[in-house]
Formats: C-alpha cells, sequence, structure tokens
C-alpha cells in the first residue's frame, strides 16, 4: 500500500523531469493560481468528488497500518497462542480495504483525467482563439517557435500537472497530517524519536540542491546549443553538402555532445546521491523508532504491533514529506507555463470596429492617401506625410529599396495596422469607419513567399471562397495558367499538399496562390514580390495569370523587378519612407531621375549577362 502511494523515486518529477532540474518560477504565483481557478470553476462538483475519494483513500492508509498492528498482537507472544478469529477478522478487513482503495484510486484517476483533459481543452481554446484576435504586430514581434511553445508545451505541462502533481499533493498533505496524528496517538514517545531525522532530510535536500540545479542549469544551456546546431544542420543540409562542411559540422556535434555528456554525468552523479542518503536517513529513524519501541515494549509500555504500526506510520510521514517539495518545484514551473499563456490571453486585440461602422458593399477600389505617416516603434517613422490617390481599376508599382516603407503602405492599406497621422480613403471613406471583416472582403493578396495550407489543391485554391463549386476552382486555375500542371499530377486537384506546398516548385505554388485570389474576385489587388522567386518562363506564366487577374481590377504591386512594372498607370519610388518620384514609366524614364538610374542599372545587368 506504501510502496503503491509513495513508491516514487524521491529525486523523480511527474514526467521525468529531475527534482533538482532548473525550475521556471512564476512571477505571481498567487494572481495565476487565481486566473487557473475560473477553470477549474465549472468543474467544481467534479473536485469535491475526486477531494471525497481522496480522503477515503488515505483515511484507508491510515487504518492499514493499525490493522497491521492489530494482526500482529493476536499473537500472545508470552503464552506462544494465536487468536485465529481476530486474526481472520482483520485479514478480511485488510483484504477488503485494499480492494476499496484500488477501486477508488482508479475513479480518483479516471474523474481526474477527464477534468484535467476538460480544463486544458478550454485553456487551448481560449489561447487559440486568442491568436485569432490578436493584431499581426503581436505575430511580428514574438517568434512562431515561442508562440508554439506556450500554445503546446506550456499548456501540456498544466495538463500533467493539474492530473498529477494536484491531486498528488493534495494527498501527501492529508497523510503527512493524518501520519502525524496516528503516531501521536500510538505514542507521543515513538514520534519524538521518528521526527529528529526531518532536519537531516532538508540540510540534505538542500546542500544537494545547491550543488545540482547550477549544474542542471548548464546542461540545459547546453541542450538548447545541441538543438541549435541538430535544426540549423537539417535547414541548412544543402549548403553543408555543397561547401563540404560535413566533416567541421560533425566535428562541432561532437564537441557539443561530450560537453553535454559530462555536465550531464556530473549532474547525475550528485543528484543519484541522493535516494541513498535519504534511505540510509529514513533507516537511522526506523532504527531509533524500532531501539525506543523495543525498550518501550520489554517494559510492557507498548505492543508489537504498536511498533509495526508505527513504523509503517513513521514511513508513510516522512516519504511524502520528501515529495512534497518535488511537486511544489512541478507545480512553479506549471504556473509559470500559464503565466506565458495568460500573458497571451492579456495582449491587447486588433481595435474594435467603431459604433456604426459602414458595411463595404460592392466596392469599387478608389484609394486615397491623405497626408499619412506611420511607425510601428513610434520613436522610429516608417512613412512620413504619404500623399497618393488611385483610381479605380488603376494599377500602382511601388518601387525603391529594401525597408524604404512599401510594404507598410500596404499593410495599412489592409489595416494590418492603423496609421499614426492621416487617413486612408476607400471610395471616399475613411478605412478606419469600414467594419473589419468585409473591408478584408475586398482584397485579394499574393505574396512573395506563398503559404499554401495542409490539404489538396483544391481545398487550397477555395480557401479564397469558401462556397466555391468545384467548376470554379477549375475556372480560375485555368485563368492562371495553374491547370495545366494540375492536370499533370498523379491525383490531379485531389492531390495532398505537404507542408507550404512543398512537393511544389516555387512557381507551381505562386500560380495557385493566384488562383486562390481569382476565387476571391476581390475589388483590389495586391501583389508583393510575386515573381521574385521564379525563373523566367515561369515569371511570364504567373506574369500572363496576374495580368488576368488585374484586369478591372485596383492593383497595387511591390517589385524589384522594374521591367515587370513598365505597364503601371502609376509607378512610386519610395525611399526612406517618402515618395521621391511618381509618374508612369515613360514620364519617369524622361526625368532621368531615381527610377532611371534604378531602371537603367537593372536593364544593363540583364544585357551584360546575356551576353555573358
Amino acid at each position: 500500500m506504501e510502496n503503491k502511494k509513495f513508491g516514487q523515486g524521491a529525486n523523480k518529477m511527474p514526467g521525468g523531469m529531475h527534482r533538482f532540474a532548473p525550475v521556471a518560477k512564476p512571477k505571481d504565483f498567487k494572481k495565476t493560481i487565481k486566473r487557473l481557478w475560473k477553470y477549474f470553476k465549472n468543474e467544481k462538483r467534479m473536485i469535491s468528488i475526486i477531494f471525497i475519494f481522496l480522503i477515503i483513500s488515505n483515511i484507508i492508509a491510515l487504518i492499514v497500518p493499525l490493522l497491521i498492528g492489530k494482526a500482529i498482537d493476536t499473537m500472545s507472544l508470552n503464552k506462544s497462542k494465536v487468536n485465529f478469529y481476530a486474526l481472520n477478522v482483520v485479514v478480511v478487513v485488510l483484504l477488503v480495504s485494499y480492494i476499496v482503495d484500488a477501486f477508488i484510486v482508479f475513479l480518483q484517476g479516471y474523474f481526474m483525467a477527464g477534468v484535467s483533459q476538460r480544463i486544458v481543452k478550454n485553456i487551448r481554446s481560449s489561447l487559440f482563439g486568442k491568436l485569432q484576435k490578436l493584431p499581426i504586430s503581436f505575430f511580428d514581434t514574438h517568434t512562431h517557435g515561442d508562440i508554439m511553445s506556450r500554445l503546446s508545451n506550456d499548456i501540456d505541462n498544466i495538463s500533467s500537472t493539474i492530473s498529477q502533481s494536484t491531486t498528488q499533493l493534495m494527498s501527501n498533505i492529508i497523510m503527512i497530517t493524518g501520519s502525524f496524528i496516528m503516531m501521536l496517538i500510538k505514542s507521543p514517545i515513538l514520534t519524538l524519536a521518528s521526527v529528529i531525522t526531518i532536519p537531516m532530510v532538508f540540510i540534505l535536500t538542500k546542500g544537494i540542491a545547491k550543488k545540482t540545479k547550477p549544474l542542471f542549469k548548464k546542461q540545459q544551456a547546453v541542450l538548447g546549443e545541441l538543438n541549435g546546431q541538430i535544426e540549423e544542420t537539417i535547414s541548412g543540409i544543402q549548403i553543408i553538402k555543397a561547401f563540404n562542411r560535413e566533416d567541421k559540422i560533425i566535428k562541432d556535434f561532437e564537441q557539443t555532445n561530450s560537453k553535454l555528456k559530462e555536465v550531464g554525468i556530473k549532474a547525475q552523479i550528485l543528484s543519484g546521491y541522493m535516494m541513498p542518503l535519504m534511505n540510509v536517513i529514513n533507516n537511522i529513524g526506523f532504527a531509533a523508532v524500532a531501539g525506543v519501541g523495543g525498550i518501550l515494549a520489554v517494559k510492557d509500555l507498548i505492543t508489537v504491533g504498536t511498533i509495526a504500526s508505527f513504523i509503517s506510520y513513521s514511513r508513510q510521514f516522512s516519504r511524502p514529506l520528501n515529495e512534497v517539495a518535488t511537486i511544489f518545484n512541478t507545480l512553479q514551473s506549471a504556473i509559470a507555463g500559464a503565466e506565458r499563456v495568460f500573458e497571451v490571453l492579456d495582449e491587447e486585440e486588433e481595435a474594435e470596429d467603431i459604433d456604426n461602422a459602414k458595411t463595404l458593399k460592392n466596392p469599387k477600389g478608389h484609394v486615397v492617401f491623405q497626408n499619412v505617416s506611420f511607425g510601428y516603434n513610434k520613436d522610429i517613422p516608417v512613412l512620413k506625410n504619404i500623399n497618393f490617390e488611385v483610381k479605380a481599376g488603376e494599377s500602382i508599382a511601388l518601387v525603391g529599396p529594401t525597408g524604404s516603407g512599401k510594404t507598410t503602405i500596404v499593410n495599412l492599406l489592409t489595416r494590418f495596422y492603423d496609421v499614426t497621422e492621416g487617413r486612408i480613403l476607400l471610395d471616399g471613406c475613411d478605412i478606419r469607419n469600414y467594419e473589419r471583416d468585409y473591408l478584408r472582403k475586398c482584397f485579394g493578396i499574393v505574396l512573395q513567399d506563398t503559404y499554401l495550407f495542409s490539404g489538396t489543391i483544391k481545398e487550397n485554391i477555395r480557401y479564397g471562397r469558401l462556397e466555391a463549386s468545384d467548376k470554379e476552382i477549375e475556372e480560375a486555375a485555368k485563368m492562371s495558367n495553374a491547370d495545366a500542371f494540375i492536370k499533370k499530377l498523379p491525383k490531379g486537384y485531389e492531390t495532398i499538399l505537404t507542408e507550404s506546398g512543398s512537393n511544389l516548385s516555387q512557381g507551381q505554388r505562386q500560380l495557385l496562390a493566384i488562383a486562390r485570389a481569382i476565387l476571391a474576385n476581390p475589388s483590389i489587388l495586391i501583389l508583393d514580390e510575386a515573381t521574385s522567386s521564379v525563373d523566367t518562363r515561369t515569371e511570364l506564366h504567373i506574369q500572363e495569370a496576374m495580368l488576368k487577374l488585374m484586369k478591372g481590377r485596383t492593383s497595387f504591386i511591390i517589385a524589384h523587378r522594374l521591367s515587370t512594372i513598365k505597364d503601371s498607370d502609376i509607378i512610386m519610388v519610395i525611399d526612406k519612407g517618402k515618395i521621391v518620384e511618381k509618374g508612369n514609366h515613360q514620364s519617369l524614364i524622361k526625368k532621368k531621375g531615381v527610377y532611371y538610374n534604378m531602371y537603367y542599372s537593372q536593364f544593363k545587368n540583364i544585357e551584360m549577362q546575356q551576353e555573358f
């Protein structure tokens, strides 16, 4: 019974974490507990039932040593007789106790698993729902790995703690309290003999923790370094092979791996002392109880059964006492994870639509920027007093050096960010006065880095308009010049795409993105470097598809290849957040300014490449 309840190694945490591994400390333990409790409120009834089961289970655990003592006392040492009737009764009661306890422990685990999974489901749903409401600025300032870690690792940590550590902590507290009371009832003198080892346990725990925590901290740091090397190696395997750096990579890996091995050995050896030394201290306590108990038994002050019961109680008292510190560390780690989740839940969401916001129906695509200024950081402006007008159906090309503010203009137009100063008008109305959902429906976006979701080609094209029929999807694919390569695939439109469509070429992915935009039938089209990562032949196919897509639509084109935007109605040169030139291709060439120099520097490079 005792082994079943407390037989876990005292230096191990649930989930395989080590007792002296560095623990992430929460910033505000009480506040986070209160917030977590809100998720527990819906489970009050079930938690109450589990708590009752805990009490019953621990009462049985406290009764068992008493019954064992009674069984021993049925044997009269002086008369060498055994009271078999009393012994049989005790054995039957013990057997029933074990069966009832096993059943209660099963029910407790069953109900707790349900409670923990429902709570974690609600937390996970809250977090995922929150992510959909956060502005783009949040994702621009947080790494995707960190966000995913909060959604998976931190929530899993909360889950395992709720299902294991919470009930174990409550059980241990009840057991410690109950065992101590039973020890006092049975014999205050033996209780004193038993608790003399407690200070030794705390001194030992503190001493080993002081030595091992820095080692485990270093181990985690080296492990992070090793993981980084592995990730870089897998991501850059082609470059490694191209430059014949396999031997160097292996050598670097072996150095880090050896370092991890050395620090791991030191940490494990030191922490490995914990259990043997703890057992020695506990055995000293048992020996003290047995010695003092033996003296009292000889003087007929207590029975042998009482000594046996007392040794069981002292074991049930000392083991959970050792485990409480371990469980508390696990709780701290989980609370720290919960804080990271709550940090996201506390993030400011995208600004709500204003009261009486307008519904944007049948947009024409007339766009005006009036004195627009903006900075991602208030102290560092990216756009400065931008003014321009694009009439419905016109195309405007944004050119300029990297970081000049081209993409920022379309981010403001789509309201991924709101302007700091000035305003943006769409069909004569400030875009902030429209309902955001309707505003974004009028945009079709094709980016340089095309993102495709896991699923079939058909499903990825349909993402542009979910209610579209199969026929409409095929028509969109034909218009984008994607139909030809799709039909050559073994399963055609039912072909499953791997992560981000990596089983297709860059050009094929781009054609699918254009098909998706065609299906959405937007009023305003945004093409952000849509042809920069493809070969010349594929670029011609994409340009042809883009011309079909742009027909009759207001189009914003961001491009570094100036040959692709010669036919734009307006070409706007952006530099350092300002419009330095504006006009069509011919007028800007005649001006012989910034655009002229940019265009002919590219043209000369192309000529040189062709001659070569």
